[in-house]
């Protein structure tokens, strides 16, 4: 069916014939392009000659080709649309829909790409160019309200920066740090055995039993070749185990699991109010007669000025990101109130396990919940896995 290659690639699914490290130049299927063989090409070849800072090296190596249509056609096409209505019906109709084409062209490619992080951080921080050099002078904004959306802006990049710092990838020493504290249990159990002769036996056997069921949790992954804790997933983008896996984001180029689920939850949060905070600021200066509900329908007048008419379609622009990433974060609330991942969602529905609730916007699997309240506070006290140390500046990208 058609459906089966356009939607995104299930959790732990078996690998691709091109996906082995044998023939690394050639494919045997139909599942990579000519740009992918060269760019591994270019990645191959051997570095220049002189110094170079790791940071620089990193963003050297990382710079795609499809940075390009979000760092220049976004201006162009935003100012081509505040021209008249019409186009920009058109051009913001036709916006979504190639991002989400190429969302679902990179997914089925399995890759990663920096299109959309960098589309996301440009149009933050374009959004906020405009609305301090087009709205602020006309003097409808006060300073405190300035400060306002400044705050959010710097907090959004400040906890996009946390999350970047890594997802908690599954490494071989977990398991063997879980079985060396298993061990030293057995040593304490052992020690009071001593002093209590009588019920040695009994703890032995219940340290064998407790083993037995820690061990029955852990599974081994087919391709990392590793054993993994429970709720950890393989992301086949990022290739590797993570931690009570969530999802592989796209908007921010790296999983969400056990280590930065929080902070990308507060990223969302901090996003949305700021965005649907300056988009109220922003029509109450273009239309202040008009109702914020029914300003961004229907605004007279407003494409009389071209600064006017940028504003109005930016704000128009800024609404959908904004209602996408809305919805995307009513998603999150109402898993973590079901304590279900987006990847236990999916595997759920393609096991026929689950259930769809509230209009199908979460999936219930009844595996890992205990009651909303239990469920937000093992959510919100869950432990952060360490970082590893290299997780520098340069995988920030």
């Amino acid at each position: 069916m058609k459906w089966e290659k356009l939607k995104p690639p299930e959790p732990d699914d078996p690998m691709c014939c091109c996906e082995c490290d044998y023939d690394q130049y050639g494919c045997c299927c139909d599942c990579e392009d000519l740009d992918e063989a060269f760019n591994r090409w270019l990645k191959d070849r051997p570095p220049k000659g002189g110094s170079q800072s790791p940071v620089l090296g990193a963003m050297i190596d990382k710079l795609e080709i499809s940075m390009i249509p979000a760092l220049v056609l976004l201006p162009v096409l935003l100012r081509v649309a505040a021209l008249h209505y019409l186009l920009g019906i058109i051009i913001l109709t036709a916006l979504p829909i190639l991002v989400l084409w190429y969302y679902y062209a990179t997914h089925k490619k399995k890759r990663r790409t920096l299109f959309f992080l960098t589309l996301a951080l440009f149009s933050l921080f374009h959004m906020y160019y405009l609305f301090i050099t087009e709205i602020l002078p006309r003097g409808d904004v006060s300073q405190l309200q300035v400060c306002a959306v400044t705050t959010g802006v710097i907090l959004t990049v400040i906890s996009l920066i946390h999350t970047k710092r890594g997802a908690g990838l599954v490494t071989s020493s977990l398991y063997k740090a879980q079985s060396q504290s298993l061990e030293a249990n057995k040593g304490s159990a052992h020690l009071k055995g001593s002093i209590q002769s009588a019920a040695s036996s009994g703890t032995s056997a219940e340290f064998q039993t407790t083993k037995a069921a820690v061990a029955a949790k852990w599974s081994n992954c087919p391709v990392c070749k590793i054993m993994r804790p429970p709720r950890a997933g393989h992301c086949r983008t990022c290739g590797s185990c993570v931690q009570r896996l969530d999802h592989h984001c796209i908007w921010i180029n790296s999983c969400v699991g056990q280590a930065n689920h929080r902070s990308f939850l507060l990223t969302l949060s901090v996003f949305v109010l700021t965005s649907l905070y300056g988009i109220s600021l922003v029509l109450s200066s273009l239309c202040p007669h008009q109702y914020l509900m029914t300003a961004l329908l229907y605004c007279p007048g407003v494409y009389s000025q071209s600064s006017m008419a940028l504003c109005f379609t930016c704000a128009w622009y800024s609404s959908i990101v904004t209602g996408g990433l809305l919805h995307l974060l009513v998603v999150q609330v109402l898993n973590i109130s079901f304590n279900v991942t987006e990847r236990e969602a999916q595997l759920a529905l393609r096991n026929k396990t689950g259930q769809r609730r509230l209009w199908g916007l979460v999936i219930v699997t009844g595996e890992h919940s205990r009651g909303f309240c239990h469920n937000w506070v093992e959510f919100l006290t869950m432990a952060d896995v360490s970082v590893s140390p290299r997780s520098s500046l340069t995988d920030l990208v």
